[in-house]
């Protein structure tokens, strides 16, 4: 017999998951506020919760994937009226959010008298079940490597620390790396398109292959990071970047492009050069950025 699941939620992803976990043998109970949500999960074997006690009760395994914390948080405060509902449960909350709501979710559940774990998707609803979806976890250890088994049915799973608030910590630094890398790449084809340049031409053959080449590069500002930077001035210092970076942004107001998604790196480079840093890396940079944020707290 598999572990019984619950899923609370069913959204696209909380579907997702629930569609999953019956594909892999596991006694699955549903809930989700509008009643009837995604029919196609009665006839996969999934058993209708009528409310979310029902819900919890039914499985030692209680999966939440919800739009946001406040809905995490509205949708288990039923349980606040009697607390030995979750008593003994894990709770692994999938709802996106920040390390400080996933720390205070797990004190939440802890005064319940379940474990925690907080988890971050790194896939799309479809990708689910698949090879190379994979979910961030942290939170108590015990709960992960007893139902890390079953949780693999949904996606890989990686394990970041006890700390409920890491796999939130990694989940949005994580999304920051992409929607950086979108952002360059929305402003890199915006350029090209200004001169009827065939994006789909220049995206294949040009922009994929220098973000590829161009990856290689963050290893070294880790690195830099890490153990310091090696002696000397950088092969490509700040100083000289910040100077072509203004190239950037003359030619994206030239050719009628927004160039406000470049215009904060602009100001990075430039605040690195005035302090100092013109001789070193990107990896300044970094410190930059954690710096100002100590200093506004």
């Amino acid at each position: 017999m598999k572990t019984p699941v619950t899923v609370l939620g069913l959204g696209a992803m909380g579907t997702a998951l629930a569609r999953a976990f019956l594909a892999a043998g596991h006694p699955t109970t549903v809930w989700n506020r509008t009643p009837g949500r995604s029919p196609e999960l009665d006839d996969l074997g999934a058993t209708r919760a009528t409310s979310v006690a029902e819900a919890v009760q039914a499985a030692p395994l209680v999966i939440a994937c919800l739009l946001d914390y406040a809905s995490v948080h509205t949708t288990l405060a039923p349980l606040d009226a009697d607390t030995s509902l979750l008593r003994g449960k894990i709770l692994v909350n999938l709802t996106n959010g920040t390390p400080a709501q996933a720390r205070s979710t797990g004190e939440w559940a802890q005064r319940h008298g379940a474990q925690y774990l907080d988890g971050g998707i790194m896939a799309v609803p479809a990708m689910i079940g698949g090879p190379a979806a994979f979910v961030l976890y942290s939170g108590a250890p015990d709960a992960f490597e007893r139902h890390q088994t079953t949780l693999a049915a949904i996606a890989k799973t990686t394990y970041v620390g006890s700390d409920p608030g890491l796999a939130a910590l990694h989940d949005l630094a994580l999304l920051s790396g992409m929607y950086g890398m979108f952002g360059g790449a929305a402003q890199a084809l915006a350029l090209v398109s200004s001169e009827k340049v065939s994006p789909t031409a220049f995206t294949a053959g040009l922009l994929i292959p220098w973000l590829t080449a161009m990856l290689g590069s963050i290893t070294g500002i880790a690195n830099d990071l890490e153990y310091g930077a090696e002696p000397g001035a950088a092969g490509s210092n700040l100083a000289m970047q910040a100077i072509g970076f203004v190239n950037l942004l003359d030619a994206s107001v030239a050719q009628g492009v927004d160039p406000a998604l470049l215009v904060p790196m602009g100001e990075l480079l430039d605040r690195a050069v005035a302090e100092g840093h013109g001789d070193e890396d990107l990896a300044v940079t970094v410190r930059l950025l954690q710096e100002a944020n100590q200093q506004a707290n």
